[in-house]
């Protein structure tokens, strides 16, 4: 009877030794939750840009208002009845 408890706890042992150490193991489990876990993540950050996208263009596509202010912000550029006014930024005192 003794040596049939020891045999026992012997699977037993490597039994769970097999669970916990295994490459289909628990520890492989929980990299694959942290990893679904890490691309969930990433999927909602790209969602938010691509429906910000997505609005830009429609805007683009369907009024003026859009790519005229993307052509005074980015290319500086100024109606002809307008005065252009550039405020530069006050530069330090000279280290003495």
């Amino acid at each position: 009877m003794r040596l049939l408890m020891v045999v026992l706890a012997l699977v037993f042992v490597l039994l769970q030794a097999r669970l916990w150490v295994s490459n289909g193991g628990l520890r492989e489990v929980w990299r694959l939750e942290a990893e679904v876990a890490r691309r969930s993540a990433d999927n909602s950050r790209l969602a938010t840009r691509n429906a910000s996208l997505e609005a830009e263009v429609r805007d683009l596509k369907q009024g003026t208002a859009a790519a005229e202010e993307r052509a005074r912000t980015e290319l500086g550029m100024i109606h002809t009845d307008e005065t252009f006014y550039q405020i530069a930024p006050e530069t330090p005192p000279a280290e003495r």
